[in-house]
């Protein structure tokens, strides 16, 4: 057994190795450090940085903070790096881009140097109150977890561990530094940080935490839309979202933030003639996932999490026993833009959101029958630009048990992917308009631009749709007949 001499220089060996990990990565970090301390101010690698150090997972973000107060840091930043801005120079953030070699090869660092510092909510704040330190102490206790608590102060390389973060790292559980209470009401943000945290690292949160965050769950209610919205984000591009999801939702906080979810809990019927709906849910977002091609897609994952936030409000128990929501994708597309509006999404991704979930049921509606083409061209121009990413989702609804089903199901979209790519080789269908423009109709019908030229228009891509391309002569007849019908 080793005495407590020998166990603390074993770990004071593992941290130095660490150091040298870290520095070898980053050598940056060494030429920054110098900068600042020839102008006579402290510098450390801190948070996040040395934390994913530790797990073999650096890339090139690096935080540091510093005892030089924001200009200062300005100062000593402007003639080194390749680019500055200070757009979170309120909070004390100066940022900056540098070029740097190692090794063999030139790397692009995303810097960020905070002055030491503290922030604190009152009651009805939605920002923080920033007010700077003069100790790295004083700014680690501040800091949401004790893994994120972590420094190296440099140039001398020294590893400063004040609320044993490094322990919490090798057990991959999170803890805060002071009590959790005290940390949730500095910035009740901290309680989303924890679920999104958890489904980054796939750590466990423990369970003075969890108690915290149920009973200061109101609390998040302070915190702005956009905040939250980024957060969120976060957690649901992770590896994990079902770890953090679950727990938002266990401990409250998905009720203020994302109320959909913890509603799609739905009590079973006696007979449990329906699945779990918030299970389904958590079921369709892990497979969506799977069929990802280039990273997370944050709309593919959003349309996953809301497909379903329809049935809650168009459940029906029928005559039969049966239980039925229908037209929940009408619904929840509603609800989706709702409550991302309210999150302050952009306008693009709110609408393609609720598009996709408006669309998701839409394979179910042609049957099992075989698809005509007229069909196969209206799902082709309703799902637009996101087809792709409908094929995905359609897929993903798909949790059945029932093998059989499953293969049914699985086999009749193959079969409908096949027929698309059939069509589109024949008909472009990406681009599917009328085969006489709106200068072309005006010039036919001898009309000036105005609302019968819309209707024109859409009766023509109604008849493109129906029967696909159409030769000009046979086109111009079809718009004349319709003008004639509608000129008696």
């Amino acid at each position: 057994m080793p005495n407590a001499n020998e166990a603390t220089s074993a770990l004071s060996q593992v941290q130095d190795r660490a150091v040298s990990e870290l520095l070898r990565v980053a050598p940056v970090a060494d030429d920054l450090a110098r900068r600042f301390q020839e102008a006579g101010f402290s510098l450390a690698l801190v948070g996040g940085s040395v934390r994913d150090a530790l797990l073999g997972r650096l890339g090139n973000d690096l935080d540091f903070t510093t005892d030089a107060r924001p200009q200062d840091v300005l100062k000593i930043m402007r003639p080194w790096a390749d680019a500055v801005w200070d757009v979170g120079i309120a909070f004390g953030t100066v940022g900056a881009q540098k070029e740097a070699r190692v090794g063999a090869t030139d790397r692009s660092f995303q810097i960020e140097v905070t002055t030491y510092r503290s922030e604190a909510y009152d009651r009805t704040s939605r920002k923080p109150e920033v007010s700077y330190g003069d100790s790295i102490e004083d700014d680690l206790v501040r800091r949401d977890f004790t893994v994120n608590a972590m420094a190296v102060a440099l140039p001398e390389k020294r590893f400063i561990d004040p609320h044993r973060g490094l322990k919490d790292l090798a057990e991959r559980v999170l803890r805060t530094p002071g009590t959790p209470e005290e940390s949730f009401s500095d910035d009740p943000l901290r309680m989303m940080r924890a679920a999104r945290f958890a489904a980054q690292l796939d750590f466990e949160v423990a369970p003075e935490v969890v108690a915290a965050m149920k009973d200061m769950a109101g609390r998040i209610e302070i915190v702005s839309a956009e905040r939250i919205r980024d957060e969120l984000n976060k957690l649901i591009l992770s590896p994990h979202p079902r770890k953090g999801l679950t727990l938002l939702v266990d401990t409250g906080i998905a009720s203020s933030v994302l109320p959909e979810l913890p509603a799609l809990h739905l009590e079973r019927d006696e007979h449990h003639r329906h699945k779990d709906v918030y299970e389904h849910t958590l079921i369709v977002l892990e497979q969506a996932m799977a069929l990802e091609e280039d990273g997370p897609d944050l709309t593919l994952r959003l349309a996953a999490l809301l497909h379903d936030i329809g049935k809650p409000r168009t459940r029906r128990f029928e005559k039969d026993g049966r239980v039925s929501f229908h037209h929940h994708e009408v619904v929840g597309a509603k609800m989706t833009k709702k409550r991302m509006t309210a999150l302050k999404y952009s306008n693009e991704l709110v609408k393609d959101v609720s598009r996709l979930v408006e669309l998701h049921l839409r394979f179910h509606g042609y049957g099992t029958g075989e698809w005509t083409d007229s069909a196969v061209r209206r799902y082709v121009r309703d799902a637009g630009p996101l087809l792709s990413r409908l094929h995905k989702l359609t897929r993903s609804d798909c949790t059945t048990r029932n093998r059989r089903k499953a293969a049914a199901l699985s086999r009749a979209y193959d079969g409908l992917e096949e027929r698309i790519a059939q069509l589109q080789e024949k008909e472009e269908l990406d681009s599917i308009r009328p085969d006489l423009d709106g200068n072309q109709i005006m010039e036919i019908l001898g009309i000036k631009p105005g609302p019968e030229v819309g209707k024109a228009y859409k009766h023509l891509l109604e008849l493109r749709l129906e029967n696909g391309p159409m030769e000009h002569d046979e086109a111009l007849n079809a718009l004349k007949e319709w003008w004639a019908a509608q000129q008696g």
